[in-house]
């Protein structure tokens, strides 16, 4: 589970972040850390749509090369 510091870095440095919920790099979710609580993250997309998502996914910046949970 991502921490509130990570959160909180990432929602004031403003970087894209990519979410990996699965093995299927079409499901990632890809937008801003807007705001958190113990249990959900929200993202807003570049659509500004906004979608909240279960802590427990993996949290990585966009930028960086894709990680899957499920591949390690």
């Amino acid at each position: 589970m991502i921490s509130d510091e990570r959160l909180d870095e990432l929602r004031v440095s403003g970087e894209l972040v990519r979410v990996v919920r699965d093995g299927l790099e079409s499901n990632d979710i890809i937008g801003f850390v807007v705001a958190w609580d113990p249990e959900q993250v929200i993202i807003r997309r570049r659509n500004r749509r906004v979608v909240k998502l279960d802590r427990r996914y993996s949290y990585q910046l966009k930028k960086e090369p894709r990680v899957s949970p499920i591949e390690e």
